[in-house]
């Protein structure tokens, strides 16, 4: 299929139906903004490996469903135009509207930023990445969009000269939330950010509250950052102060290879497997119950692991709650894995938007970033 206009209205359909996209103004945006005009310079998509303007099936793979890499350092990708209905999702629950002013930290191909300029947003695009912001504004020019800047700088101090804004959105992985960013924000702001938690970036909606506001029942008054978890995803990773460790952070995700063999086995808990959200729901709670966990490969894939001071063992949950388990302690981490299992489903299987945390400051001193301290349950 080469009908552009076609691909578009096949593209909103899959969104609509994925469920992030609801809004009118934002199906318009996706039905409208030329996706392709992002991606002159070419992506990489899977087994179709790298697709350019004029490639066969170019046109279709700009417009599935994919999160399209555009850009490798040393064999490892570090931009992409991210999927679109994580997009759409975020567009949407961050509650862009016309006429506020949004700070985008990740420019990546400039699409997003367009989506959000043709609601009728002004958006501030930020990049430390010279060639990826000089791409991203000319594929904005190219599609001639108006309401989209992109600056080149430390996404860490975010963008002063725009200041203050109304919303800000994080399109990379990071530990932790720059006070540059909050400090940039209008009272009563919102800001989305692929916060780390477990080895995955979940979208977290962040906020300030005045010291002195209203304490909710188990919440002390005096912590003024908090965060509520959005949906489960997966970004690249940030460096610098955006990636800065603290100490009660997750252990990285570990790069044991695949097909050890393991010692311990918990057969599954129910016949039909958790589709993707719901095991991104169980491997939060999980996260959020026991700082072990971290994403780790078995099966051929990825998922929710208790790591142990090895690095090399600990349990795996699949998503038919059976646990595997290896290493020196499998017999106690397989155990600690059916536990948390077992929490889970008497707390009622809670989606990753039940959750809460206060943020604190940690990681460098000199640059630090607010990180979620203790994640709990809420109605």
């Amino acid at each position: 299929m080469t009908d552009v206009p076609a691909l578009r209205e096949r593209l909103v359909d899959v969104l609509r139906d994925d469920g992030g996209l609801t809004r009118d103004d934002v199906i318009q945006a996706f039905a409208t903004v030329p996706r392709e005009l992002f991606l002159a310079d070419g992506f990489h998509l899977g087994e179709a490996g790298f697709l350019r303007p004029g490639d066969d099936g170019f046109l279709a793979a700009a417009y599935r469903n994919d999160a399209l890499v555009t850009k490798f350092d040393d064999g490892r990708p570090v931009s992409s135009s991210s999927q679109p209905s994580l997009m759409a999702l975020m567009i949407e629950a961050l509650g862009v509207a016309p006429g506020m002013r949004v700070l985008e930290i990740g420019a990546g191909t400039g699409y997003n930023a367009a989506l959000m300029a043709h609601i009728g947003a002004a958006v501030t695009s930020v990049d430390v990445q010279p060639d990826v912001a000089a791409r991203a504004a000319a594929a904005l020019d190219r599609a001639g969009v108006t309401g989209a800047r992109v600056r080149v700088g430390d996404g860490y101090l975010g963008e002063p000269s725009g200041a203050p804004y109304d919303r800000v959105i994080v399109t990379v992985g990071i530990t932790g939330v720059s006070p540059h960013w909050l400090a940039q924000l209008v009272p009563g702001g919102l800001m989305l950010a692929p916060v780390a938690h477990a080895g995955n970036n979940p979208v977290l909606r962040v906020w300030t509250r005045p010291a002195a506001g209203r304490a909710e029942p188990g919440w002390p008054a005096t912590d003024e950052v908090w965060a509520d978890g959005i949906c489960g995803a997966g970004f690249m990773a940030a460096a610098g102060p955006l990636a800065a460790r603290y100490p009660w952070a997750h252990p990285d995700p570990l790069r044991v290879p695949d097909g050890v063999t393991p010692s311990v086995q918990i057969p599954p808990r129910w016949k039909q497997p958790l589709d993707g959200l719901s095991y991104h729901d169980l491997w939060f709670a999980v996260g959020a119950w026991d700082r072990r966990t971290t994403s780790g490969p078995f099966d051929g894939g990825s998922g929710c692991v208790l790591a142990d001071d090895t690095r090399a063992g600990g349990a795996a949950i699949r998503a038919d709650g059976s646990v595997i388990a290896a290493g020196a302690h499998a017999a106690a981490f397989a155990n600690d894995a059916g536990i948390l299992l077992d929490r889970w489903l008497d707390a009622g299987r809670p989606g990753i938007e039940r959750w809460r945390a206060p943020l604190v400051l940690a990681g460098d001193p000199a640059a630090p970033i607010y990180v979620p301290r203790e994640w709990s349950l809420f109605a």
